[in-house]
């Protein structure tokens, strides 16, 4: 089993910044892919951003782009999410998540984490 846990969501203004927390616990996650997905309401879950656990390989959703940046500390087996100039439509829940490997569907998944950006 893989467990985690999000935390650092919360209320901020536009233009605003705000560090998201992913601790996963359960596995070894050397070869692990890590992602960040965002829900808002009343529309489907989309991408956000992933990147492996050992490095190096990281991908941006268009929307986020150049505002957001995904990162870990494999010593508090921890993956983050900086966001940047947050909008107003950057407004969701966000959510950890995990696979075994580069390809293929996340099985793991973290209870999701507030994120809402005033105008």
């Amino acid at each position: 089993q893989v467990q985690l846990v999000e935390s650092g969501g919360g209320l901020v203004q536009a233009g605003g910044s705000l560090r998201l927390s992913c601790q996963a616990s359960g596995r070894a996650f050397s070869n692990y892919v890590m992602g960040w997905f965002r829900q808002a309401p009343g529309k489907e879950r989309e991408f956000v951003a992933r990147t492996r656990w050992s490095g190096g390989i990281i991908y941006y959703a268009d929307s986020v782009r150049g505002r957001f940046t995904i990162s870990r500390d494999k010593a508090k087996d921890t993956v983050y999410l900086q966001m940047n100039n947050l909008k107003p439509e950057d407004t969701a829940v966000y959510y950890c998540a995990a696979r075994p490997g580069l390809d293929g569907q996340y099985p793991y998944w973290g209870q999701g984490t507030q994120v809402t950006v005033s105008s």
